[in-house]
């Protein structure tokens, strides 16, 4: 199932919109192509990033994968508990498993990326 309420980057990042912050995961296709996550590594707090930068790193038992910045903003939360839960990113990506929030986001950045239906039929072609 893929929320309505947010939207999504071609790298198969989320972002929900809450007031004036941006909470930021990574898909469930995403999560399922990695397979067991093992690791992930958070940014910095107070770390700037411009959309498309590498902004964390999201280890499995297949491999390590970047996470990138669907939009520009500053971080002002990072998800703690995937410290010792790093499964959460598998159990619940798009809940318990968020990886970071950013401040001073571009609406314009928001509204350019894909809604629910267009990342769907995105994934589902490279089925």
């Amino acid at each position: 199932m893929t929320p309505k309420d947010r939207k999504y980057a071609e790298s198969h990042e989320w972002v929900k919109v809450e007031g004036d912050t941006a909470i930021v995961g990574i898909s469930d296709y995403a999560q399922h192509e990695l397979g067991d996550i093992t690791f992930v590594e958070v940014p910095r707090l107070g770390e700037a990033f411009e959309k498309g930068d590498e902004c964390a790193v999201v280890e499995s038992v297949k491999a390590a994968s970047d996470i990138y910045a669907p939009v520009s903003g500053t971080v002002v939360d990072v998800n703690d508990a995937l410290a010792d839960s790093p499964e959460s990113v598998n159990d619940d990506p798009y809940d318990a498993g968020w990886i970071f929030k950013l401040k001073d986001v571009n609406a314009d950045e928001i509204e350019s990326l894909m809604d629910a239906a267009d990342y769907v039929a995105m994934v589902s072609s490279h089925e």
